[in-house]
């Protein structure tokens, strides 16, 4: 397998051969759904329901790791939260074809939630109070526990250590990031003593479908141990006085099933910087994976790294700013 390219060795063909290989009968149709970290497909099944297969990527997670995104999965299920769980075949959720891991799942539809109403917000928090209190219930042992370190300072030293920006912007960006991820770590030092659990860690509203039976999560392939603000902070948008409404609407569902610590209001922007920063590094690390370029050919070009640096700039004031208060 190259390492460079993971994935070229992965070829219609061989997804259907790898859910044949799990008895399942395959009608021919092979939809690719919108993943770049792993390689997600939508496939047709004789005389049943599509179902949706997630090749993991490969060197990313060890099958522990995996394993304890699908026990968790699996324990929220258990609770009939709404999260799409992989399937058990064989007595198994995680299956290899062809040095390839995989997943199958259901199919679940829907659409992006807007989270325009306080009905919507509410539900939404109702369901991550049930998914941290579960979270809180059992513990990771393999998967990583949220840090600056990793999130902040180690994708801070990639970017520079590689040749990504220009370089009369390489000395400000290290300059900027130093005094930057100073602040965050000194506002979010011990995450606040905030208590810590199993949280799905890319709560955005691209995780989340919605339906007419309301919202279902369709993706733990980021859970992490870590502050329940992680899991919120995402969704909400807007202007200071509009994500102070958001947040209300979502904790006041929220805290019908977990109790909220207030201490966490701190971590808001400390943790937008840091995603901010990671987000850059995700893309710089997965340059070599061709379907990146393709994707995200801006990031190749000067004009992206002057925005970045600019939106950085932007952060620090927010960051240095008093904390969002309920």
């Amino acid at each position: 397998m190259d390492p460079n390219a993971p994935y070229s060795e992965l070829s219609p063909e061989a997804v259907l051969d790898a859910l044949e290989a799990r008895g399942l009968h395959c009608d021919g149709r092979v939809l690719a759904l919108n993943s770049y970290e792993n390689r997600v497909y939508q496939i047709g099944i004789e005389d049943g329901e599509p179902v949706v297969a997630k090749f993991y990527r490969p060197g990313r997670w060890s099958d522990a790791a995996i394993g304890e995104e699908h026990q968790f999965a699996a324990e929220l299920a258990a609770q009939e939260i709404p999260v799409v769980a992989p399937l058990p075949t064989g007595g198994r959720t995680l299956h290899l074809h062809r040095g390839f891991r995989y997943a199958i799942f259901p199919r679940r539809g829907g659409r992006w939630p807007e989270l325009g109403t306080t009905e919507e917000r509410e539900w939404v928090g109702r369901f991550l109070g049930r998914i941290h209190a579960v979270g809180r219930a059992g513990q990771f042992h393999e998967r990583v526990r949220l840090s600056v370190e990793d999130l902040g300072r180690r994708s801070r030293d990639f970017l520079l250590e590689g040749e990504w920006m220009p370089d009369y912007l390489a000395t400000k960006y290290a300059d900027l990031t130093n005094t930057l991820l100073e602040a965050v770590g000194e506002r979010a030092r011990g995450w606040r003593g905030a208590a810590l659990g199993r949280i799905l860690g890319d709560c955005h509203r691209g995780n989340i479908l919605w339906t007419d039976l309301g919202p279902h999560f369709v993706d733990l392939d980021d859970c992490v141990t870590g502050p329940a603000m992680q899991d919120l902070w995402m969704l909400l948008a807007g202007n200071e006085q509009e994500m102070r409404t958001e947040l209300t609407d979502l904790l006041k569902g929220y805290e019908q099933f977990l109790a909220f610590d207030r201490r966490e209001l701190a971590l808001i922007e400390p943790l937008r910087a840091l995603r901010m920063i990671h987000y850059a590094a995700w893309l710089a690390r997965r340059w070599d994976d061709p379907a990146f370029p393709k994707a995200f050919p801006w990031f190749a070009e000067p004009r992206y790294w002057e925005e970045h640096y600019r939106a950085l700039e932007d952060q620090l004031t927010a960051v240095l700013e008093p904390p969002l208060e309920l």
